[in-house]
């Protein structure tokens, strides 16, 4: 069962800018961790300072495996240090995609 999973982040105003350094030095190794399909990046329309991450999963453990890697750790500790508020995150089941 493939997995998109969606994560909410609001960053100060003065973060923004670091943490996309921080998403583009990890995007690839993001993309690359086994069981990743796909990772997109996409910012609010109307509140920039509000960044989600679309990422679509193999499997509910394939995500597990991300979450309790490494290159979570590290990535999600030079992200968290950005917040204005504490993130949302969400997983959902993929009924359907097209890759």
């Amino acid at each position: 069962m493939r997995i998109h999973r969606f994560v909410k982040m609001t960053f100060t105003e003065e973060g923004i800018t670091p943490f996309l350094k921080v998403f583009e030095n990890s995007k690839e190794h993001i993309r690359n961790f086994p069981g990743c399909l796909s990772l997109q990046l996409i910012s609010d329309i109307d509140e920039p300072w509000v960044i989600c991450t679309s990422s679509i999963w193999e499997s509910e453990t394939a995500l597990e495996n991300y979450r309790n890697s490494e290159l979570f750790s590290k990535t999600w500790a030079n992200t968290k240090i950005h917040f204005k508020e504490k993130a949302f995150a969400k997983s959902y089941k993929l009924l359907h995609w097209q890759g």
